[in-house]
């Protein structure tokens, strides 16, 4: 492959990483010092294009596209998702506002003067308010 075509399938191929640097020094030159043939650069690039092969069939790309073409799927997994985050929530909720009641009841029975004073004003509003 000379140059020319090496420059045109670089450019024809954005989406991918380019050759490794000992591939890209293989290809310019062997170890003996002699130029590579055309045929060890194609195995060069076949080599690299198996790579990348590879590294896209890692990533399990078909098996999206087929999660999201399966709209049912996609609705009752997002469904359920959803629901399960709620409940998260709602549990996190709970035992945080269970806790700090705790807490604040703490405060009040040891009757300190500013945090005391401030819940027996929040206590005589609601009382008035459910009056």
């Amino acid at each position: 492959m000379n140059a020319r075509l090496w420059r045109r399938w670089r450019k024809e191929t954005p989406c991918v990483s380019p050759p490794d640097s000992e591939d890209r020094a293989q290809m310019d030159m062997e170890p003996s010092g002699n130029a590579m043939t055309e045929g060890e650069k194609a195995n060069l690039i076949v080599r690299q294009i198996d790579r990348w092969i590879a590294s896209m069939e890692r990533l399990r790309l078909a098996d999206y596209v087929r999660y999201v073409d399966d709209r049912k799927r996609l609705f009752w997994t997002s469904f359920f998702s959803g629901v399960a985050r709620g409940v998260g929530m709602a549990v996190g909720f709970t035992i945080l506002g269970a806790i700090l009641i705790i807490v604040l009841q703490d405060l009040a029975r040891h009757n300190l003067p500013l945090i005391g004073d401030m819940l027996a004003q929040i206590v005589s509003v609601v009382q008035k308010r459910l009056e």
